[in-house]
C-alpha cells in the first residue's frame, strides 16, 4: 500500500537529520536553508513486537515486516505560496503526500541558525500553516468563480459544491485549515476532490536537544506545541534528531543497549513511524507459515476479500473464506494447533472486517 507522509518544517529545524535517521538514506543535511533541493523518499520498516513474537513461535525461513514511506520536503519559508524561497515547487510536493509530519524546533543552539532569527515553535507552525492555507485559498478561489455562476442558475450539484467552497473560503480567510471545517459526508467528498494541502492529517515532531530528551515535558517550547496540537486534535511526538541519527547507525542489540544507557524506552523514530502509520488509519494483519511470517498493511475497516487482495489479486477474486485467530489468542495458546483445540480459530466470510493483529490464512479458488 503506497502511502506516504511528508516531513515538513522551516529550514534548519532538523527535518533532514530526522529523515536520514529514519531511512538511513543519506539525504544531504547542512546548516543552511534549502539544502534539500529535491524531495527525498525513503522506505522504513514499521516496528512491531508482534512480528518478532510470531517469528519466535513459528520459526519461518524468513520474516517480512510491513513498511511505510517518508518524503523529506525542503524547508518552507514565509511567502512560499507566492513563490518565495523554493516556493510552489515544494507546495506541489506536499500535495502528493497523504499526511504531514511537521518537525518543529524546540531546542536553542546559537551554532545552528534559525531562518527567523529566534526559536518560537508556535510562530514556526503558523508560518507553515499559513502558507498552506494561502495556497488552498488560491485553489478554492479559482474554483469558486466557475461554480458560483452555475449555482446562481440553480444547478443542484453546483449549489452543493458552492456551499462547500464558501465554507472553506471562510475558514481560510480566518486562517483555519480545511481539516478543521465541519462538513457532512457528501460535503467532505467534494472537499477531498479539491486535493487541498490543509485537508491532510498532521502530527508534530517536537525536536529537542540531547540534554532535554529525558525531561522534555520541562521544555516550555514542547509544552507550547502540545497545547497547540491539543486544540486542533493532533498528536505530538518528542524526538531528538541528533540522538536518532546516532541510533540509526547501530544494529539491533547495540540500539537496545544505547537506549537503555540513555534511559529511553522507545526511540523517537519508532514512535514517529507508528504515529504516522496510525495517522492514516492503517492497521496490520499477519500471515504465519513455515515459509514466511509477514506483516501486511491495510486501511482500518477493510473487509476480508480486500485484505486478501493486498497479498495478490487472485486471493481477492477467488476468496472463499478466511481462517482467523487474534494475535493475543495465538500467543496465549502457544501454537496454531492448540489455538484450534481451544476454539480460538474461526472461519469468516466476505463481510468480515479485518482487525489489527489478526493472524489469517486465506482460502481461495481461482
Amino acid at each position: 500500500m503506497a502511502l506516504t507522509t511528508g516531513i515538513v518544517g522551516l529550514p534548519n529545524v532538523g527535518k533532514s537529520t530526522l529523515f536520514n535517521a529514519i531511512t538511513q538514506a543519506g539525504a544531504e543535511s547542512a546548516n543552511y536553508p534549502f539544502c534539500t533541493i529535491d524531495p527525498n523518499v525513503g522506505i522504513v520498516e514499521v516496528p512491531d513486537h508482534r512480528l518478532d513474537k510470531l517469528t519466535e513461535m513459528v520459526e519461518p525461513k524468513k520474516t517480512v515486516p510491513t513498511a511505510f514511506e517518508f518524503t523529506d520536503i525542503a524547508g518552507i519559508v514565509e511567502g512560499a505560496s507566492k513563490g518565495e524561497g523554493l516556493g510552489n515547487k515544494f507546495l506541489s510536493h506536499i500535495r502528493q503526500v497523504d499526511a504531514i509530519s511537521h518537525v518543529v524546533r524546540c531546542f536553542v543552539d546559537d551554532n545552528i541558525t534559525h531562518v527567523s532569527g529566534s526559536v518560537d515553535p508556535i510562530r514556526d507552525i503558523q508560518v507553515i500553516n499559513l502558507e498552506l492555507i494561502l495556497a488552498d485559498l488560491e485553489t478554492v478561489e479559482k474554483r469558486i468563480g466557475k461554480v458560483e455562476k452555475m449555482a446562481k442558475q440553480k444547478d443542484k450539484e453546483a449549489m452543493v459544491e458552492f456551499e462547500v467552497l464558501d465554507k472553506l473560503r471562510t475558514a481560510f480567510e480566518n486562517e483555519k485549515p480545511a481539516r478543521s471545517v465541519d462538513m457532512s459526508k457528501e460535503q467532505m467528498k467534494i472537499a477531498k476532490g479539491l486535493h487541498l494541502l490543509t485537508m491532510k492529517p498532521v502530527l508534530y515532531a517536537a525536536n529537542v536537544s540531547e540534554e532535554e530528551i529525558l525531561d522534555a515535558d520541562e521544555n516550555p517550547n514542547v509544552q507550547k506545541v502540545k497545547d497547540f496540537a491539543t486544540e486542533e486534535g493532533s498528536e505530538v511526538i518528542v524526538v531528538c534528531a541528533k540522538i536518532e541519527s546516532e541510533i540509526a547507525e547501530l544494529d539491533g542489540e547495540e540500539k537496545e543497549e544505547f537506549l537503555q544507557e540513555l534511559g529511553i524506552e522507545e526511540s523517537g523514530l519508532d514512535q514517529l513511524i507508528k504515529a504516522a502509520y496510525n495517522l492514516l488509519g492503517l492497521e496490520t494483519y499477519f500471515t504465519a507459515g513455515k515459509q514466511e511470517v509477514r506483516a501486511w498493511t491495510i486501511r482500518r475497516g477493510t473487509k476480508a476479500p480486500q485484505a486478501a487482495g493486498v497479498i495478490h489479486t487472485d486471493f481477492e477474486r477467488g476468496f472463499i473464506r478466511a481462517e482467523i485467530v487474534s494475535y493475543e489468542d495465538l500467543v496465549q495458546a502457544g501454537s496454531m494447533a492448540i489455538a484450534k483445540e481451544n476454539g480460538k480459530v474461526r472461519l469468516e466470510g466476505k463481510e468480515y472486517i479485518v482487525q489489527d493483529g489478526d493472524v489469517i490464512h486465506f482460502r481461495f479458488n481461482v
